[in-house]
């Protein structure tokens, strides 16, 4: 047997070993690193260095706290130079190796093309990162860290704040009486004790903010895919699924991040299957609730209350309906603004930058890290296909699961020691963990990203014969102990599977479950499950056609002539709801399912 070949160690995560993605490697800061392609789009490098006679230089251009800048003076010269306009920003950064900044100060292109290649390491002073041009900073060689943890009791202390002052209306309340006015019962509030709240998004802050709720006396359910169960079990939480959650509670306190996934989660649609006068809190990102849509609920009433933290816009207009609305807590995004907290992003940006300059790779990068030219491509092709498999694969797994076991199996006619698998991983990696996740998963963070979230990852080399010009013939991606919204995925075994290869420079789908697919991993796919019988591509392309969803590709793979069979279908747009609803309604199509790319 094949698998009985294989040579290479299954690796864990997180692993200790020389491979592991997490561990520092030291650059003697006495030399420069860099290796840059001749295309200088696709480079892929940290340099970082100082030099030889001289510190480097830290520009901090918004206000850091003291013990952060104390750790940077004791290793580089600093420059605290604030308000600085974007034009003086860019003469600046040509002096400057390393800079630091929070939410106000935009790092665009301009400024890494300004620096003249002498900018090394941007440290974000907070979690998000959506005032760096991540793309700009990479092909520029220039990493990218934040500070993701410091932040976390102060925005779960903010997040029980506005809960409980919004229970008893405690904002309103005091206008009111400053107002000269006094109206104890018009503001009767809920009391917590007994009432369930659900926690949508299980990480760091959420579960903070479920501890604290527990010893309120509150009844806490979860959302959150990658949540493993025992974690949530040990604190007293019930994993749920999002249509349990949002069907169940009395409160709803939103700790996911924005993504593709999330944006404008909490809709008219989901509004409408909320149990009427829930009261919901924001201390994540504005993006995830339609602002529309919750000012109709409000005055509809299946809303009673809304504290909130975070925006859209930011800062919203004077005029909003929404912040002016009787019903609404408003805060201008205070979740992280606490003494404790702030020092401590300081001390742990001020870490991750000077670890930076010393040519450390850090475990809060953000952005792509050291990967030789010729390694990145020759497993181009492939990295996509990592990637795209694990995409896939995650949005196999049914709400409510807990992903926690992951196995990938490598085929490939090349000796272990010639095939290096971390990029893989670490793209696989990525492609499960960021489709809900805010966090920019790459080779320097992917073992350490999946550790934080429970998330364990065994690999496999199969041993083939033949030529080892190719560096693989299939990658597997097996999800073990979870359930599917596509049954037909879960193979013989009982993992959710998906295997492929690439044909042609392309990424393909080869195998779904047990079933042999062949669907070219571009734009978006439909899986269903339908007794095999003529004229069943012909019925789903018309629907498609009528809606002029384009399809790409088409293919059947089957069990036996007029028995089960999964069809596979590449489209280039999202068909609508009511399209794939007519996919469904065909009496031979059994299961179908929709999946992002």
């Amino acid at each position: 047997m094949a698998a009985a070949n294989a040579t290479s160690q299954t690796l864990r995560l997180p692993s200790q070993s020389s491979l592991a993605l997490s561990s520092k490697l030291p650059l003697s800061s006495a030399f420069s690193v860099s290796l840059r392609p001749h295309n200088p789009r696709r480079s892929l490098v940290v340099f970082v260095s100082s030099s030889l006679d001289a510190k480097p230089t830290v520009l901090v251009a918004e206000k850091l706290g003291e013990a952060g800048l104390t750790l940077l003076k004791d290793f580089a010269n600093v420059d605290c130079s604030y308000n600085l306009t974007p034009e003086e920003l860019c003469t600046k950064i040509s002096l400057c190796d390393a800079l630091i900044v929070r939410s106000g100060t935009k790092v665009s292109r301009e400024v890494f093309e300004s620096s003249g290649g002498r900018l090394k390491v941007v440290g974000r002073a907070g979690v998000g990162i959506d005032n760096v041009d991540l793309a700009a900073a990479t092909e520029h060689g220039c990493l990218v860290v934040n500070a993701p943890t410091a932040n976390t009791v102060a925005a779960a202390e903010h997040g029980i704040a506005l809960l409980a002052g919004m229970a008893r209306n405690v904002a309103q309340a005091d206008a009111s009486i400053k107002a000269g006015k006094w109206e104890r019962s018009k503001y009767v509030g809920v009391s917590l004790v007994g009432k369930t709240l659900a926690v949508m998004g299980f990480g760091k802050v959420g579960t903070e903010v479920a501890r604290r709720a527990k010893g309120l006396g509150m009844k806490v359910i979860a959302h959150d895919p990658y949540a493993p169960a025992d974690r949530a079990h040990a604190i007293g939480v019930e994993l749920v699924s999002f249509e349990e959650a949002i069907a169940t509670a009395d409160f709803i306190s939103l700790h996911m991040p924005l993504t593709p996934a999330t944006n404008k989660m909490l809709n008219d649609e989901t509004f409408a299957k909320m149990k009427k006068g829930v009261r919901i809190v924001n201390v994540a990102r504005g993006g995830v609730i339609d602002e529309d849509a919750l000012v109709r609920a409000l005055d509809s009433g299946i809303v009673a209350q809304a504290a909130l933290d975070v925006f859209t816009v930011e800062p919203p207009s004077k005029d909003s309906k929404l912040v002016m609305h009787e019903l609404v807590t408003a805060t201008p995004h205070l979740g992280a603004s606490t003494m404790e907290a702030q020092e401590g992003v300081a001390i742990e940006i001020a870490e991750a930058v000077v670890g930076a300059l010393k040519g450390e790779l850090a475990s809060t990068a953000v952005n792509a890290p050291m990967v030789s030219s010729e390694v990145l491509t020759e497993l181009k092709p492939f990295v996509d296909l990592a990637e795209k498999l694990g995409r896939l694969a995650v949005q196999l797994v049914a709400g409510g699961s807990g992903v926690k076991t992951v196995k990938v199996t490598y085929a490939s006619a090349r000796a272990p020691d010639d095939l290096d698998t971390r990029l893989l991983r670490a793209m696989i990696t990525k492609g499960l963990i960021e489709p809900i996740s805010s966090v920019f998963v790459n080779l320097v963070n992917a073992d350490f990203t999946a550790k934080q979230r429970g998330l364990r990852i065994t690999e496999e080399r199969v041993i083939l014969d033949g030529s080892p010009e190719n560096p693989l013939e299939f990658i597997q991606v097996q999800i073990a102990n979870v359930e599917s919204r596509f049954a037909s995925a879960i193979s013989d075994s009982g993992e959710v599977t998906v295997e492929g290869r690439v044909k042609d420079g392309v990424p393909h789908l080869t195998k779904v479950g047990s079933f042999e697919v062949d669907v070219s991993l571009e734009g978006s796919i439909i899986l269903c499950r339908q007794v095999d019988q003529p004229g069943m591509i012909g019925k789903v392309g018309s629907i498609l056609g009528e809606e002029n969803v384009n399809v790409s590709f088409m293919s059947v793979g089957r069990i036996a002539p007029r028995k089960q069979a999964v069809m596979a279908i590449g489209v280039d747009e999202q068909p609508r709801k009511e399209s794939l609803q007519r996919i469904g309604d065909i009496p031979a199509v059994e299961e179908f399912v929709f999946l992002k790319l």
